[in-house]
């Protein structure tokens, strides 16, 4: 059942990736790349930078909400009186004010036999540090406090936003390289196909005409 519900939540991101997209394309007026005169690589070029650079930002505008709906993760409360997740919450508390973050990042659990951790959100005030009930149950509380140092280090960092941006650069140049690509195969294609239709013509002609007068 799991399993069907991140399908189901994947495909509705996505869906909501290719409105959004598409209403800001329209909005802008982008034209069609592809013309009665060729390609434009003018508008093939903003195509993908918007398609590539928008998908992954909406991405990581939804990674908090997404990560707590597809891993099942429960966020941790302040007050709450389980003693090893008040741990928990404490040490991110006392690593995210040793980071200077602005803001305290949600603590979260989810259920894994995995040892793993993970952070996420969109910005530094508006984070997530979620770990694996494996991770607390396997390790000690200094190796658990490492694993939390590093994850608040990558929101510190504002790696989530780095890696967005690489993300979005390799979206747009993939799909511009792809489309110049096979819009030039389906062009080679068409002319051989011309080519070879035309050398048919002929050749039936021909055949025709010695039929004809011989």
């Amino acid at each position: 059942m799991a399993w069907f519900k991140r399908i189901g939540l994947f495909l509705a991101v996505n869906v909501l990736v290719m409105v959004t997209i598409s209403t800001i394309l329209s909005v802008l007026g982008v034209k069609p790349y592809i013309t009665a005169y060729g390609l434009d690589y003018q508008s093939l070029m903003i195509f993908c930078l918007i398609w590539g650079m928008g998908g992954a930002f909406i991405s990581l505008a939804l990674s908090r909400v997404m990560a707590k709906w597809l891993m099942g993760v429960q966020i941790v409360p302040p007050d709450t009186r389980d003693p090893e997740l008040r741990e928990v919450l404490q040490m991110v508390h006392e690593l995210s004010r040793a980071a200077h973050l602005p803001v305290m990042p949600e603590v979260g659990v989810y259920e894994s036999p995995e040892v793993n951790a993970f952070a996420t959100g969109p910005t530094k005030s508006r984070s997530l540090v979620a770990v694996s009930s494996g991770l607390l149950h396997r390790m000690r509380r200094e190796e658990v406090k490492g694993v939390l140092a590093h994850e608040v280090a990558h929101i510190a960092n504002g790696d989530m936003v780095t890696m967005t941006l690489i993300q979005g650069v390799v979206n747009a140049f993939v799909m511009f390289l792809a489309r110049a690509i096979a819009y030039a195969l389906t062009m080679v294609k068409g002319q051989d196909g011309e080519e070879r239709g035309g050398t048919q013509c002929r050749t039936m002609w021909f055949s025709s005409y010695l039929k004809s007068h011989l």
